[in-house]
């Protein structure tokens, strides 16, 4: 039976699963096979008693566990489409209705309550940057509150790949480059969007993609195969949730640096830092908000998280930058991203 995964209501408590399903999401979150049978080529590689019918089965108990996203594409900001971070200072006692309003729409695929009086923190996703600005223009005059628009200036580590077992080797950070916007053909718009939803479970996931994007089989691995191959997929493979595997907090930390050389400068070694999971130079938008580089540090408690932030600002010797730490305190809405482009 064909199982498409769909975003489920994030569980009560961190669900069980055993120890080789485990192993199995933390191994294949990047290189997901691109083969006409990629779960029986993952039972290959996972060794240990795996078989096709085993991985597509555990597979699918995580992600009804809550633990798995999906099987798919992460891309590379900015390349099949246009995204932007956005921030709202919204009176405590409007919170949660403005965030649920905001998490309604669906170019929103992330949103989050930090501790800060900018204290709701969104990605607008779309097919362009004129669409981007819309979904703005749309907040505004919804709640009377302006978004701060912050698109993506320059990016020195963008991944949220995972390690979340005990003595897991972490990966080599490799430098990145802004691979620009794609001019997308209807063929390619048409597979990011049936990409959304992830792969099927089911023995020839491509073969359901394929039809969903009105494509052949070999078309779709051909292009997919380009993608992973030029950065265009940043990541393609085991999506999970970060918090329902013992990354129960999260911050987003902000530097306040004037010289753009000395703000790379500070990005790159901020990225190589493992405790680091983002790391980017975004504009600041003065008075309300200074700062112009941010990095996430998720872990699994807010202790945790500051002294890490410590850690960080005595090493890299800049305790003279002003900065803030803003912790998580809600998560309203996490899920893959919507660029608009219909698959029906």
């Amino acid at each position: 039976m064909t199982r498409i995964l769909r975003s489920p209501a994030f569980p009560p408590a961190t669900p069980l699963l055993s120890a080789p399903t485990l192993a199995l999401l933390n191994r294949f979150q990047h290189r997901f096979p691109l083969a006409l049978r990629p779960y029986a080529r993952l039972a290959e590689e996972a060794g240990e008693g795996w078989s096709e019918d085993g991985i597509i089965d555990a597979l699918a108990t995580a992600h009804q566990q809550g633990v798995l996203g999906r099987v798919g594409a992460i891309f590379a900001p900015n390349t099949v489409g246009a995204s932007t971070l956005a921030a709202m200072a919204v009176p405590p006692e409007r919170l949660d209705a403005v965030a649920h309003y905001v998490s309604s729409l669906p170019e929103v695929n992330h949103n989050y309550a930090r501790a800060h009086h900018v204290n709701l923190w969104f990605v607008v996703t779309a097919s362009d940057r004129s669409r981007v600005a819309e979904v703005l223009a749309r907040i505004y005059l919804a709640t009377g509150i302006k978004p701060l628009h912050l698109p993506l200036l320059k990016e020195y580590h963008i991944d949220l790949g995972f390690s979340f077992l005990p003595g897991d080797q972490p990966r080599p950070r490799e430098c990145l480059q802004g691979m620009g916007s794609l001019s997308l053909s209807q063929s390619e718009r048409r597979l990011v969007g049936a990409l959304e939803d992830g792969l099927a479970l089911e023995p020839e996931p491509y073969r359901l993609l394929a039809e969903r994007a009105g494509l052949s089989r070999e078309e779709v691995l051909h292009i997919l195969t380009d993608w992973c191959d030029s950065g265009v997929i940043r990541r393609f493979g085991l999506v999970v949730r970060h918090r329902e595997l013992g990354y129960h907090a999260n911050a987003m930390c902000v530097w306040r640096v004037e010289d753009e050389e000395e703000r790379d400068d500070l990005g790159v070694k901020l990225a190589a830092e493992q405790a680091v999971t983002l790391c980017y130079a975004r504009p600041a938008r003065p008075p309300l908000w200074p700062y112009n580089l941010f990095c996430m540090i998720h872990a699994p408690d807010a202790l945790t998280v500051r002294q890490t932030v410590d850690e960080l600002r005595a090493r890299h010797d800049v305790m003279h930058l002003p900065h803030s730490v803003l912790i998580s305190t809600r998560r309203y809405t996490q899920r893959g991203a919507r660029y608009g482009y219909r698959h029906d």
